[in-house]
């Protein structure tokens, strides 16, 4: 029992630690980011650019083909149930608007905090064990305004972006199925939709996905700059990083879903 309590305890400090240093990250990155616009250097849209390219543009094969399928996968199973009832139509509200709610902007920040959230970590980590930070440091260069905002703004510029177009991929490989299967004019799905969906269906989207930017950016420099260890802390803490990034997304998209719930 005393080994017990004693893991316990070692736990609970470890984790504290874990949280007051992620505290002081997102503090000095929120602080950057604010006084970037008024400093004289403002923020290094180069680097920003070279990072919205890997997270954005790379991201977009796999971004299409899952979107693609998973909104194929909803107007199969939708019209599974709207077939027995003769309301075959409803598959374009059903589709169109579980995509602008909730499956584009989760699946979407899935997929990048596997893809761009693991490889933000892997490189700041390589670049910790490299002393390359340090290096930063002692030239007067400030680690989070050199190479957090870069990553933090391109992750909250490019995955809304992702997020519309996974919703369009998705859409769109649900009118195939309608087409191609239950025989729906294209014409008639796509009027179905747009009355479907409504303004806060796809602000509310945008807006989870904003906040999963934040979180994916957010988690993947952290783990990079807590590295130890050589090549095996750089594994340890990228896997850690793509576990983190998924929890806090899921968790977080649970707490959206709750209040756009009570606010109706």
């Amino acid at each position: 029992m005393a080994e017990l309590l004693a893991a316990i305890g070692r736990r609970t400090l470890s984790a504290r630690g874990e949280v007051a240093a992620a505290m002081r990250l997102v503090v000095a990155a929120a602080a950057r980011f604010a006084s970037a616009p008024m400093s004289a250097k403002g923020f290094r849209w180069p680097a920003t650019a070279r990072q919205m390219v890997r997270i954005g543009v790379e991201s977009l094969p796999i971004v299409f083909l899952i979107a693609g399928a998973v909104g194929m996968i909803v107007a199969i199973q939708a019209a599974i149930q709207l077939r027995r009832v003769g309301a075959t139509i409803f598959v374009a509200d059903m589709v169109g608007v579980s995509l602008t709610r909730e499956l584009g902007p989760l699946m979407t920040a899935i997929i990048i905090a596997g893809r761009s959230g693991s490889a933000i970590a892997a490189e700041l980590g390589s670049m910790k064990v490299a002393e390359e930070v340090d290096a930063l440091t002692a030239m007067g260069l400030d680690p989070v305004e050199f190479l957090v905002l870069p990553r933090l703004l391109a992750m909250g510029i490019m995955l809304p972006c992702l997020t519309v177009l996974a919703d369009l991929v998705g859409m769109l490989g649900g009118l195939v199925v309608a087409w191609a299967s239950l025989g729906i004019p294209t014409a008639l799905y796509v009027d179905q939709t747009l009355r479907a969906l409504l303004l806060k269906d796809v602000f509310s989207g945008l807006l989870k996905s904003v906040v999963f930017a934040g979180i994916i950016a957010g988690v993947g420099c952290y783990q990079g700059f807590r590295v130890e260890g050589g090549a095996e802390g750089v594994g340890r803490r990228t896997t850690a990083s793509v576990v983190a990034s998924i929890f806090l997304i899921v968790a977080t998209d649970l707490v959206f879903t709750v209040i756009f719930y009570v606010l109706g």
